[in-house]
């Protein structure tokens, strides 16, 4: 289920589409521990976004995330849901919301974690299509959004950028939520791999 402005549960069907996998599983070369990284750039077509990601509270979810990253796989993809005063949705290569998979070419397991919550403008979590279906879909809060703890994982939080935030957030919708005008991540620098070496 894709997050919801007024309860963790939608109601809408179009929500429970689950995540297929769109290509295959992203090998990475040697199991270490995650090491805390270097903050990733989102750099989109609306400016730069700047991310924490928090590697030593959800290590799963964090070494998905920078793979994908540091592969490319999230290079030219949309941001295709937008609801002002909640959130931003993107992370599906396909552009649909129905799309994306793991490193692991399927779904992986919530890390729900007490200290991390949605709290505040700029907290980035999974987006998923019930309990662990993790893929590839994220989101950006737009405020604090406490109905969704416990239903989505938090992993990362915005420490620059919040201006193109702003933009991203007035950005008229249509149908579903989509952007009238295209939010694009152009690409990801990933400075600090902490998964490399």
């Amino acid at each position: 289920r894709d997050p919801d402005p007024q309860t963790a549960f939608p109601h809408s069907a179009r929500f429970q589409a689950p995540l297929r996998p769109s290509s295959p599983p992203i090998r990475l070369a040697g199991r270490r521990p995650l090491r805390s990284a270097t903050p990733p750039w989102l750099h989109t077509n609306l400016g730069d976004i700047k991310v924490e990601v928090h590697c030593d509270q959800v290590p799963r979810t964090a070494e998905n995330f920078l793979a994908l990253c540091a592969s490319g796989y999230y290079d030219g993809t949309v941001f295709h849901r937008n609801i002002k005063g909640f959130m931003v949705q993107g992370g599906d290569p396909t552009g649909t919301g129905k799309g994306g998979a793991s490193i692991w070419g399927g779904k992986f397991a919530d890390e729900f974690r007490e200290a991390l919550k949605h709290g505040a403008r700029g907290t980035l979590s999974m987006a998923n299509s019930g309990p662990n279906t993790n893929g590839s879909q994220f989101f950006i809060t737009y405020a604090k959004q406490p109905h969704l703890n416990g239903h989505y994982t938090v992993f990362a939080k915005v420490i620059h950028g919040f201006d193109v935030l702003d933009l991203m957030e007035k950005t008229p919708t249509g149908p579903a939520d989509r952007p009238l005008a295209e939010i694009r991540l152009n690409r990801v620098t990933v400075h600090a791999n902490p998964l490399a070496g």
